[in-house]
């Protein structure tokens, strides 16, 4: 894949892996937008980006919108296609997470977590896809270990995860013919402001299971997912242990579970 020219979208580009993965994007010569809710990460992540372009005809720009709000990104999606035309590249980076235990976690927070975490994704397909059957193009959803195997104390983040990799699976089904890719990002626990507010109130249970699974930083990430775009693979998993996990809960899931259950006793 060529990227020189291409226009890229990535929501939740002002931070953690969207904004490693737009820096590399825009290394490879792409005119990137990025989407967030905080004008002032915005403003602050197209300045870091804009120092990585190659070319001084790249576009580096920002938009503020709210990717639960389907409306809100209805109405930019057609302003962008004003601007720009079709993308040739959407991220779907754009997350949150609310580890706790189950009983003590408010439904308002599942409620937010299923409408960002997955509805964030719903949105922009069904906003942008109707413009990209024309040429093609390629979309990454981004979900986590979390998505393929549940994990304690991720009841409503894993459901959310979990729906983003069927929805990317059927997706995927479907566009094929329109010359669409779509890959999904499994990453495991990564050096960003979201690991560092939770791990401020992760049950020790939860701790236990992910910590085993390492941390890995969101250039790595990024370097990662756009190394499998190269080769469109479907699931992208970065790191030995997501990837044996990912196989061991295919293979094996007694055994993952086994390993699981006991690092939680040990915690308790």
């Amino acid at each position: 894949m060529e990227f020189k020219g291409k226009n890229v979208i990535i929501t939740g580009g002002s931070s953690g892996i969207g904004k490693s993965a737009a820096r590399i994007f825009a290394t490879k010569g792409a005119n990137i937008t990025i989407l967030a809710r905080r004008e002032d990460m915005l403003k602050g992540a197209v300045e870091e980006i804009s120092s990585s372009a190659t070319d001084i005809n790249q576009k580096i720009s920002h938009a503020r919108v709210d990717v639960s709000n389907h409306t809100e990104v209805e109405n930019w999606a057609g302003m962008y296609q004003k601007s720009y035309g079709s993308p040739d590249v959407i991220v779907n980076s754009a997350g949150i997470t609310h580890p706790g235990y189950f009983e003590e976690i408010p439904y308002e927070t599942f409620d937010e977590l299923m409408k960002i975490d997955f509805y964030g994704v719903l949105n922009m397909c069904r906003s942008f896809i109707p413009m990209m059957k024309a040429k093609g193009g390629y979309i990454v959803n981004v979900s986590s270990m979390a998505g393929f195997l549940g994990v304690f104390g991720y009841t409503g983040y894993s459901a959310a995860k979990f729906a983003v990799l069927g929805f990317s699976q059927a997706l995927r089904s479907e566009m094929k013919k329109y010359n669409i890719v779509i890959s999904v990002l499994c990453p495991p626990d990564t050096d960003t402001p979201m690991l560092e507010w939770e791990d401020k109130i992760k049950p020790k249970e939860t701790r236990a299971v992910a910590g085993t699974a390492g941390v890995m930083s969101p250039d790595d990430v990024a370097r990662i997912m756009i190394d499998g775009m190269m080769k469109k693979k479907f699931m992208i998993v970065p790191g030995f242990n997501g990837k044996f996990v990912l196989y061991a809960s295919r293979l094996a899931p007694s055994f993952v579970e086994w390993i699981m259950d006991r690092q939680i006793k040990k915690a308790g």
